[in-house]
């Protein structure tokens, strides 16, 4: 699935933050020493294994920070599949630039990557129901909107990017509120029309007192399949419907099978394996 590139004003600084630590106080003494000056070079960025590439645009402005006449040539887009040994990026110039740029190249890509094919593997699970497969706010921070695109590369979609989007009502709020009508009554007549108001539930009991209080959207939190095909009987479309909790590779199948319009999985942004992939010289 191709996704548009986000804009490089808000990927650059994360990048060049990214070289900033990785150069340190003197750079990279190594190729220094080793690589003559003006020494070009030309090499291919190479997946390891099978995946879902995300994050070469990291890459590419990795590469141009250090040399901004580098060549850069694509071979993969975000989104696309990539076979073990297939080229996602070909990079020619300064080699010094080059090796100088490689490690933080790569790891934006490979972690992107990850969580991009993490992504596209539950997406296939959840086939052919119609739930769509959302990550949530549990983000390496300073990378948010980069780990979100990835999971958009994986054919996912996004739930809040931060607290200001929208209203979600959690047990916490609930619970210190004094009770889920109240804490929606509360939501209801502080925000404004265009913010939505999900909350959360735990038990069936929560659910019939928030849909008598009235929300846009219901979490249904670590429900088994058949209390999350009750959830959505009860609901009847009167409310989007969202389960969460645990939800794997081995179980979203099921929960898909419920009913549900939208499944959650924190531990995509927050626990997805890398991509593997290397930067080999041509």
């Amino acid at each position: 699935m191709t996704v548009e590139a986000l804009p490089d004003l808000l990927v650059e600084p994360l990048v060049r933050e990214a070289l900033l630590e990785d150069l340190g106080r003197a750079g990279d003494v190594t190729s220094a020493a080793v690589i003559p000056a003006g020494t070009r070079m030309r090499a291919a960025m190479v997946a390891r294994q099978p995946g879902v590439v995300a994050g070469l645009q990291c890459a590419e402005i990795a590469f141009r920070l250090l040399d901004e006449r580098v060549s850069l040539t694509r071979r993969k887009r975000d989104g696309d599949r990539v076979a073990a040994g297939e080229a996602v990026l070909e990079v020619e110039g300064d080699a010094r630039a080059i090796l100088g740029a490689e490690r933080v190249a790569l790891n934006f890509v490979c972690r992107l990557s990850g969580i991009a094919t993490a992504t596209a593997a539950l997406v296939e699970a959840a086939k052919p129901h119609k739930a769509r497969i959302t990550c949530t706010r549990k983000t390496t921070p300073g990378l948010r909107a980069l780990e979100k695109h990835a999971v958009r590369a994986g054919g996912g979609a996004n739930h809040r990017f931060g607290l200001d989007d929208a209203v979600l009502i959690k047990d916490n709020h609930i619970a210190v509120a004094g009770g889920v009508r109240i804490a929606i009554e509360r939501a209801r007549a502080a925000v404004g029309h265009l913010v939505k108001i999900e909350v959360e539930v735990d038990t069936l009991e929560q659910l019939d007192e928030a849909l008598a209080a009235g929300v846009d959207a219901v979490l249904l939190d670590n429900m088994s399949p058949e209390q999350l095909r009750e959830a959505v009987r009860r609901v009847g479309g009167r409310a989007v419907t969202e389960a969460s909790g645990r939800i794997n590779a081995a179980t979203v199948q099921a929960v898909a099978a419920a009913g549900v319009d939208i499944i959650s999985a924190g531990w995509l942004t927050h626990s997805a394996p890398i991509l593997d992939l290397g930067l080999d010289v041509l």
